[in-house]
C-alpha cells in the first residue's frame, strides 16, 4: 500500500468541510467576516474557512462579536469556538482563553480515501453486525439500546431515541446506523453520516462495550460504513478522534491530518 498525502487528504478536508458543511442541520446561521455562527436548540457553534489573515486586536474583534452574539442574541447555555491545529495566527487559543473559553481535550482529525477502508475482518463467534433502517421491525427501540451502550461507554447520553429514529426514516442513505450485536446485546456501534455535496462522509459515535474491545469488531463495523458509502459516491471517509479511538481507525485505513480542539464560552449565571 502506497504511504496516503497527508498534505492533499488536508487540503481536501478544507476544501469540502469548512464552513457550510459544519453548521448544516440549522436555519439559525449569521455570517460575520470569515465566520459562520451557528445556533442550536442545545447550543451555539463557531466554524470558518480561515479568519482571513486577522491577527492581534482584529482576532480579538472577532472574538468579542461572538460572544456577543450568542450572549446578547441566543438562549444558548454555551457555544464552542471550533479551532484548527494548522489554522492561523497561533496565539488564537491563547486569546480565546483569555476572553474566558475554556479548552476541551485535543482530538485528532482523521481521513482517508473510503475504498482503502474496505477489509474483510472476521468476527468472533456469534457476533453480527446490521444496519438499523427504516425497515427495522423496531427501529426506535433498537436505536434506544445502541444509545444504552452509548451511554454506558460515554458516561453520558446523546440523542434521544425517537428523534434519531426520524433522521433515519428522512434521510435515508445519507444518515446511516450501525450495530454489531452477541445475544441480543449492542456491543458496538457507529454511524455514517454523509455530508451533502462533497466527496466526505463522517464515521463518528464509535463505541464499544469494554468487555468485547480488542477483537477486531469496531474495525469491522468501520469497514462496513466504508462500503456504505462508497456506493453514495463518498470518496474520503472522516472522523475527529480521541487518543483511544485514534489507533483504531489507523489500522482501519485513516491518517491524522491536523488536531482540533473545542473552546468552550459558557453564559455567565446569576
Amino acid at each position: 500500500m502506497t504511504n496516503p498525502d497527508i498534505t492533499a487528504l488536508l487540503r481536501a478536508y478544507d476544501d469540502n468541510l469548512r464552513s457550510a458543511a459544519e453548521v448544516r442541520g440549522t436555519d439559525d446561521v449569521r455570517r460575520h467576516g470569515p465566520l459562520w455562527l451557528a445556533t442550536y436548540p442545545d447550543r451555539g457553534f463557531v466554524t470558518y474557512a480561515d479568519l482571513d489573515g486577522a491577527e492581534g486586536e482584529a482576532v480579538d474583534e472577532l472574538i468579542a462579536y461572538a460572544i456577543e452574539w450568542f450572549r446578547d442574541h441566543s438562549t444558548v447555555p454555551f457555544f464552542e469556538w471550533k479551532t484548527r491545529g494548522h489554522d492561523l495566527p497561533a496565539d488564537l487559543p491563547d486569546r480565546l482563553v483569555a476572553r474566558g473559553f475554556v479548552a476541551e481535550e485535543v482530538e485528532s482529525v482523521m481521513v482517508g480515501e473510503a475504498a482503502g477502508c474496505v477489509a474483510d475482518v472476521a468476527l468472533p463467534d456469534g457476533v453480527t453486525i446490521r444496519r438499523l433502517d427504516a425497515s427495522a421491525p423496531d427501529l426506535v427501540g433498537d436505536i434506544e439500546r445502541m444509545m444504552d451502550m452509548q451511554a454506558e461507554v460515554f458516561g453520558q447520553r446523546f440523542g434521544d431515541s425517537a428523534q434519531t429514529a426520524e433522521r433515519v426514516r428522512s434521510e435515508g442513505d445519507a444518515f446511516q446506523l450501525w450495530v454489531a450485536e452477541a445475544d441480543g446485546q449492542v456491543v458496538t456501534a457507529g454511524r455514517l453520516d454523509v455530508v451533502p455535496g462533497t466527496e466526505f462522509a463522517g464515521v463518528w459515535g464509535g463505541s464499544t462495550r469494554p468487555e468485547w474491545r480488542g477483537r477486531g469488531i469496531y474495525r469491522a463495523l468501520t469497514a462496513e460504513r466504508a462500503r456504505a458509502a462508497l456506493t453514495q459516491g463518498v470518496r474520503y471517509l472522516h472522523s475527529d478522534s480521541t487518543e483511544y479511538s485514534r489507533p483504531i481507525l489507523e489500522r482501519s485505513g485513516l491518517v491524522k491530518v491536523t488536531i482540533t480542539t473545542p473552546y468552550i464560552w459558557t453564559r455567565p449565571t446569576g
